[in-house]
């Protein structure tokens, strides 16, 4: 493995600030740093009808290839670009199409769930939790997921109610013990935010020596 190499993984629960967070690392490190979502790694299931597709719980670990980004993430430490999947949240499915994604000295690695798998958490350099309470969050995904990913006001709620709730506690709230560091109030908070980038600062710095 490439020691010059950061791996920084950022959990929280839904719509916990997690893209915002990233993005002012990014404003920070700029073309030094790439990204990969978890989202992009829902399991392809053409096999089953979009009915079908719409009663997956897709906040259960099972409803990930965790094997796939794994090894992209292992790659990408080697100094290896990879092709990852993308996925259209309006259609609950992968597209044919690959997205790469260039091997560079900052890896970012963002998602619900990337704390709760032991294989992958080992891999992370930093592990940073994004906080926020349960309301901020639903008010949150309930804008998103209706103005972004064309969704329903009633399915949203249902969605929240039957998996995302219970699969927060089950999984999501439990892995936070797993990190480094906490960032309660998400994008805002920019005391932690600073501090995170600080940390990686010297963690670049140090490779060079």
């Amino acid at each position: 493995m490439n020691s010059e190499v950061i791996i920084i993984g950022i959990a929280g629960g839904s719509a916990s600030g997690k893209t915002t967070v990233v993005k002012k690392i990014m404003d920070k490190f700029g073309d030094q740093l790439s990204l990969i979502a978890l989202d992009s790694y829902y399991r392809d299931r053409s096999d089953l009808t979009y009915d079908e597709r719409c009663k997956i719980n897709y906040d259960h670990p099972a409803s990930l290839d965790f094997d796939l980004l794994i090894e992209n993430v292992k790659q990408l430490k080697r100094g290896q670009d990879v092709d990852i999947p993308v996925y259209d949240f309006a259609i609950y499915n992968r597209v044919p199409q690959v997205e790469r994604v260039q091997a560079r000295r900052i890896i970012v690695v963002e998602g619900i769930l990337i704390f709760a798998i032991p294989e992958l958490r080992k891999l992370f350099d930093i592990k940073v939790f994004v906080d926020a309470a349960a309301d901020v969050r639903m008010m949150r995904r309930l804008k998103r997921d209706m103005q972004e990913r064309g969704r329903s006001f009633e399915s949203v709620e249902r969605q929240y109610f039957e998996t995302v709730r219970p699969m927060h506690f089950d999984f999501i709230e439990p892995s936070k013990q797993y990190a480094d560091i906490i960032i309660p109030r998400g994008g805002s908070n920019l005391v932690a935010i600073n501090m995170l980038t600080a940390k990686v600062k010297d963690l670049l710095d140090g490779a060079k020596d």
